[in-house]
């Protein structure tokens, strides 16, 4: 590839990858029923699993406070094991989603800073870094609302999620296309 935005595709191109492991984790976490073992969100703590058992169970002391548990898994000798297993695919799927946060910025800040993004990317990259805070967003008011009274995500707020990272891919790697095909637009007629 010689194009002297190789580094930007490199970034853009990783970002796409990185949003498509987010979706298949996320897909899991539907599956699992595992949406909803964090109970909270916090953006720098609970980076990690609880690391101790007394924290385990502090954990799965608050989880037994929402309907999922108290309407759904409390008849089905829910154990802490079983709470275990869960917890870490939303873990999981959130840590990718701190991870895609950092891959996306720190280049970014050091692309503005050494002047490598012309204007017309630099723009498309703001909406980019809007966009990944708008699906943090998405995430957490999906999860919210099966924290309420109702034990399940609402479907709309998931189809919601979901939509827009489709959309946050297809928009990521258009901006890395137009960077590999700068001369796209200019059309060829034959003699």
């Amino acid at each position: 590839m010689k194009n002297k935005n190789k580094s930007i595709i490199i970034w853009l191109l990783s970002g796409c990858f990185l949003v498509f492991v987010m979706v298949v984790v996320g897909g899991i976490t539907r599956l699992t029923n595992s949406g909803l073992s964090m109970t909270d969100w916090h953006l720098v703590t609970d980076t990690f699993p609880p690391l101790t058992e007394a924290k385990w169970q502090e954990t799965f002391e608050q989880y037994k406070q929402f309907p999922e548990y108290q309407k759904i898994n409390i008849h089905n000798d829910f154990t802490l094991s079983d709470y275990k297993y869960i917890y870490f695919w939303e873990w999981f799927h959130r840590l990718i989603g701190r991870v895609l946060g950092f891959v996306f910025i720190i280049p970014f800040v050091y692309f503005l800073i050494k002047k490598k993004i012309d204007k017309a990317t630099l723009n498309k990259c703001y909406i980019l870094l809007g966009m990944g805070a708008l699906q943090g967003f998405l995430g957490w008011f999906m999860v919210r609302s099966g924290l309420i009274d109702n034990p399940d995500v609402s479907h709309f707020r998931l189809s919601l999620h979901l939509t827009f990272a489709f959309i946050t891919f297809a928009y990521t790697l258009w901006v890395a296309l137009d960077l590999i095909y700068p001369n796209r637009n200019e059309v060829i007629l034959p003699l």
